[in-house]
């Protein structure tokens, strides 16, 4: 996975805006069934995050609809990578640095987020087949 924000900068702290340029890309985004590692590299400026979340049959990435604070539900969330350098959940994957989660999937659609306030609706999600 790759995680970044374009455009910016080191200089540019605090809550990203609604409409920065942000990705999230998976390769590949199709993966067989059974105990995957998901990667995340952030090489972007600001901090994020990697949440796998299962998407409901004939959903598509990306409508989900954030709430007040820039977030979407992680209800039902299935693992997180958010812990610069190592695996698991922690305060975020900062500039230049990966983790990882290592998880159990099942045949089925998922969807790849990072849920920093805006960065989902600013464009940090990604749809995971697993056959």
């Amino acid at each position: 996975m790759t995680l970044a924000d374009m455009g910016m900068t080191q200089m540019m702290g605090g809550t990203a805006p609604r409409g920065a340029l942000m990705m999230l890309h998976a390769t590949p985004d199709i993966v067989a069934a059974g105990q995957i590692t998901l990667v995340a590299s952030n090489v972007g400026w600001r901090t994020h995050e990697l949440v796998i979340l299962p998407l409901a049959a004939g959903a598509t990435a990306g409508l989900r609809v954030p709430g007040g604070d820039g977030k979407v539900s992680e209800t039902g969330s299935l693992g997180e990578a958010s812990n610069s350098c190592t695996n698991g959940t922690g305060a975020g994957i900062t500039a230049g640095t990966v983790s990882w989660v290592t998880i159990t999937l099942p045949p089925g659609h998922y969807e790849l987020i990072c849920n920093f306030p805006n960065h989902y609706a600013d464009g940090m999600h990604q749809e995971l087949d697993v056959i």
